[in-house]
């Protein structure tokens, strides 16, 4: 028996509804994404939260989503893309209610772990159940559907974000996810079909063992990051001699240890097949996204509560600040792809980051009372036609550098990667710009940390494109 194949097609009822479930969906995660650093200096001052309180707000969340978001495709591969998918967004939307009802910091905290947790259910599912469904004549319209709609709604995000935040509470940021997720749900429930992967699902053939989940390895995976990033947040208040901190730290690196001897044993059933890095350049690639993500997470964290609590900007005005960078990515993202593909990803990956770094030069100089058009916009379009440059042609060549088989996981991974870099940004540049407990709600402290983390993350690009000048040269074909 095989499975059916896959039978939507783009302009039929079903077809629409489905590509409406997987839009909306996404849009929820990426609207949470790119709003919640807007909402900082709000929700921080609403619940008395100092700078370690903000960074498990972002962190927490991050931290759930690149610990399991491998382990979520996985789920909806053995057990139904739309069943884990709708899951993901109950799951998320039940979390987004407590972070809308939080009454201090640590409630706030636990619901956007819970939040996180759905998100890695729903943020695999919401392209899976494109890929499954569609026919394969309309396969790459769907998607390429999908991503269009969806960077709609990452540049409406800080938009909307920004008027609510303003008009009425920074909660309502949450709240708004309770509508979208009922069309969502409505939708799924009308129009997405069931799929799975058979071979994930059942036993075939005389000694064939039922593939297994690696759990724990996610949870192991889980723990690393944790340790590491509780070290990294609680060191300025605690010291990096306290007990906390150094058992934190401890926890993270043997977690982290042996997660990689346990991928290692594991092989290709392994969540992450340490094979994988046989490929230097797969290798290099990844070490490569967290330097650029991490740049980019640590300057968004900063300049929402800058341009707040120093400049004097409304959280409307501030965010609509990065809205050109959204648009450049979005018009010019499959442009750099094809030149990508035409001349490789060195030169790209090369002079991408560079040109970001320059824009974070620029904005470094931002002062009180600043003008957006003379003192902001420039870096941000410099920001944003340097990240332009990266992010498709990075994506490409890590699929590029391994074998068909292994393409899921490894764009699963750099996924993965990729919050991992924002998430160590966001717990450690506080620490080594020297800005803790109240400091960013005091102009004179969140100013000086300010310039300093812009350098900070001008350096990680900057390191990123060396990298990219001489380890990254155009991908062999990988066996296929």
């Amino acid at each position: 028996m095989t499975a059916p194949a896959p039978a939507l097609r783009m302009g039929t009822a079903s077809g629409r509804g489905t590509l409406l479930a997987a839009v909306l969906a996404s849009g929820m995660v990426f609207l949470d994404s790119t709003v919640v650093n807007v909402a900082l200096p709000r929700l921080g001052r609403d619940l008395g939260a100092t700078v370690a309180g903000l960074q498990w707000t972002v962190n927490g969340y991050l931290l759930m989503l690149a610990a399991f978001v491998l382990l979520g495709g996985a789920l909806g591969d053995r057990f139904g893309r739309r069943r884990i998918f709708l899951l993901g967004v109950v799951w998320f939307t039940l979390a987004s209610l407590l972070c809308g009802l939080a009454q201090d910091t640590n409630q706030l905290i636990a619901a956007r772990f819970l939040q996180g947790a759905g998100g890695a259910l729903l943020t695999p599912g919401s392209l899976s159940v494109l890929q499954a469904s569609f026919h394969p004549d309309d396969r790459a319209r769907a998607i390429g559907a999908w991503s269009g709609l969806s960077g709609v709604s990452t540049a409406l995000g800080p938009f909307v974000g920004g008027l609510l935040i303003d008009a009425l509470s920074w909660r309502w940021i949450f709240f708004l996810n309770v509508p979208l997720a009922v069309l969502v749900v409505l939708a799924a429930l009308r129009w997405v079909p069931e799929s799975r992967d058979e071979e994930a699902s059942r036993t075939e053939g005389p000694g064939r063992r039922r593939r297994r989940f690696d759990v724990a390895g996610a949870l192991l995976g889980a723990v690393a990051l944790a340790g590491i990033t509780y070290a990294l947040i609680d060191a300025p208040a605690r010291g990096f001699d306290s007990v906390p901190v150094v058992v934190a730290a401890l926890v993270g690196v043997v977690g982290a240890v042996v997660f990689v001897l346990l991928e290692r044993r594991r092989g290709d059933s392994a969540m992450l097949p340490t094979g994988l890095f046989g490929s230097r350049l797969f290798s290099v690639l990844n070490i490569f996204t967290v330097a650029v993500y991490a740049a980019l997470g640590g300057f968004t964290f900063f300049l929402a509560v800058y341009l707040q609590n120093v400049v004097g900007w409304s959280a409307f005005l501030t965010g609509i600040s990065l809205l050109p960078m959204t648009v450049l990515l979005l018009v010019g993202s499959a442009r750099a792809g094809a030149l990508s593909a035409r001349i490789g990803p060195r030169l790209p990956l090369t002079i991408g980051p560079v040109v970001a770094a320059l824009g974070l030069v620029l904005l470094r100089g931002v002062d009180p009372g600043a003008a957006y058009w003379r003192d902001v916009l420039p870096g941000v379009l410099l920001f944003g036609a340097g990240l332009t440059l990266v992010v498709a042609p990075l994506t490409a060549s890590v699929l590029a550098a391994v074998e068909d088989r292994f393409a899921g996981v490894a764009s699963g991974f750099n996924n993965a990667a990729s919050r991992a870099g924002g998430l160590l940004a966001v717990a450690a540049l506080p620490l080594l710009v020297g800005l803790s407990g109240a400091g960013y709600e005091r102009e004179a402290d969140l100013t000086d940390a300010y310039r300093a983390a812009m350098l900070w993350c001008a350096g990680l690009l900057v390191a990123g494109a060396l990298m990219a000048a001489v380890l990254i040269h155009r991908p062999p074909r990988a066996p296929r």
